[in-house]
């Protein structure tokens, strides 16, 4: 047995190993939002670009509870650096992309990797510190999140202005390596005894499921109206998917999520929850950063500060929550979280055009603490309710809850923006039609055209009208979260860790 020293220290390492993995996907959420106008700017395919967060969210929500089964059967530490490595081959990979296409594709290898990242990193938080310890903890790894959206934004706003967006992929790399040897030195585990199968084709068909959903979501109304036949198809075959993809679980001996995860109260509607959380948090993380750059007329380094200050108050609040679910138990801690989010949704509409820096940020500060007081108190929540033998599969499936949600968000608010700005485009003065550019070439006109002319005055309008919309969106999402939440059980059963090394 190790001696509690000896055993502390390399807690305390690994802790640092977790933290410098997780700023990978963290930095990497932050600086694209930064750079999207430059990187659109320069490839094109304004109407494409909610897909470098949409793919990037389905593939990794997908793999999370993949990673979860192989990091069973495997081993945490293995499948943790491959899935760093695989990371920095997609980083490497975007940063050479030649159109909007192929970066879409790379993003699609990037997240392969940080599905492993994200299910990996919090079931060793899990495995190795106790239910009074895993609040503090998740305040540490929720700081890097802090950490990240303020550097993060910083760099991708100083790469876009005074390099090259392309940098924001290559900087991944010197993270990747450094967090590839703290892993390799100081997290040392038994490999595990059983071995149970992989439901291979049940990861499959969720992930044909997930993409004809989210394929649906981000072309209705766009390139054909959502009553069209097209529509109509794919609403078909999704809902074929979806139970294809019930009766596989359901006959699976070792089904990737099973079926007590959604059967249990506790843990449906606190997933639940989760979903229509990671709903509401793509709204700022996809828009705000283009709005304040294209309304407002900030740099983008004022736009990444403006995003940044939401993960000011998250990891502040995350850390604070422990105190809060210990007293008031997990589902009111998240209730006071989904009230502040409301709060903060709800701002937005006092702002009148072209809107105001300091009412972005007090939007942004707001959030924040709402989704600190929702994600961290759930996560730990339906993770003390299970023994050590359960932990992975319900982490997985709270991480796979979380980035669903955020892969449904990009779709809907994209389509929401999307559908209000071609309306406003197609509804425009008859004196401006001949001038107006077509959705994909707003932001480039926006950036090359002085603010006082006509034309851009009008695209700005129509911009400022488009993100109102996603807010109300926001809004509504938000008053469901605390629906949801009232519904879930005010206490959550927990038992005794089995695992304490």
């Amino acid at each position: 047995m190790e001696g509690t020293p000896k055993k502390e220290m390399r807690r305390n390492w690994i802790l640092v190993a977790l933290m410098l993995t997780m700023s990978l996907a963290a930095m990497d959420n932050t600086i694209v939002a930064t750079a999207i106008p430059q990187i659109v700017g320069d490839l094109g395919g304004f109407s494409l670009f909610s897909w470098l967060f949409s793919i990037y969210l389905l593939i990794q929500t997908i793999t999370i509870p993949v990673y979860g089964k192989l990091a069973d059967i495997y081993g945490r530490k293995p499948i943790l650096i491959l899935g760093v490595i695989i990371f920095l081959v997609g980083s490497a990979a975007c940063g050479g992309a030649w159109n909007m296409y192929s970066l879409i594709i790379f993003r699609g290898v990037q997240a392969v990797g940080a599905g492993a990242i994200m299910a990996t990193v919090n079931t060793i938080a899990g495995d190795i510190y106790t239910i009074e310890e895993r609040a503090k903890i998740q305040g540490w790894l929720s700081s890097v999140w802090g950490v990240s959206a303020i550097l993060g934004p910083a760099l991708g706003g100083a790469f876009a202005e005074y390099a090259s967006w392309r940098w924001i992929f290559f900087i991944n790399i010197p993270f990747g390596i450094a967090s590839i040897m703290l892993i390799s030195n100081f997290l040392h585990e038994d490999k595990p005894v059983n071995r149970p199968k992989i439901d291979w084709t049940g990861a499959a068909a969720m992930l044909a499921t997930g993409t004809v959903i989210m394929f649906g979501l981000l072309q209705g109304g766009q390139s054909w109206p959502w009553l069209s036949y097209n529509s109509l198809a794919i609403l078909a075959l999704s809902i074929l998917l979806v139970y294809v993809t019930i009766r596989i679980e359901s006959k699976s001996e070792e089904p990737i999520l099973p079926r007590w995860v959604w059967s249990r109260q506790v843990l449906l509607y606190a997933n639940l929850a989760t979903i229509t959380m990671g709903i509401t948090t793509m709204a700022p993380n996809m828009f705000l950063p283009v709005f304040a750059q294209s309304v407002i007329g900030v740099s983008a380094i004022a736009a990444g500060f403006i995003l940044a200050s939401m993960s000011i108050t998250w990891p502040l609040s995350s850390s604070l929550s422990g105190n809060l679910y210990l007293k008031i138990g997990f589902r009111n801690t998240a209730l006071c979280g989904s009230a502040f989010v409301i709060l903060g949704a709800s701002g937005f509409f006092f702002m009148t055009f072209p809107g105001s820096i300091w009412i972005l940020v007090a939007i942004q500060l707001m959030l924040g603490a709402g989704f600190g007081l929702i994600a961290t108190p759930l996560m730990i929540g339906v993770q003390s309710t299970v023994a050590w033998g359960q932990r992975g599969v319900v982490t997985g499936a709270n991480m796979f809850s979380r980035y669903f949600g955020q892969s449904l968000g990009a779709a809907l608010f994209a389509t929401i923006f999307n559908a209000v700005l071609t309306n406003n485009l197609e509804n425009a003065p008859a004196h401006l039609q001949a001038e107006l550019p077509g959705v994909n070439k707003v932001v480039e006109v926006l950036q090359s055209r002085g603010s006082g002319s006509e034309v851009s005055l009008y695209l700005r309008e129509a911009f400022f009208d488009a993100t109102h919309y996603v807010y109300i969106g926001l809004l509504i999402v938000a008053i469901i979260t605390m629906i949801i939440l009232l519904l879930t059980p005010a206490r959550f059963p927990t038992v005794e860790d089995e695992y304490n090394k």
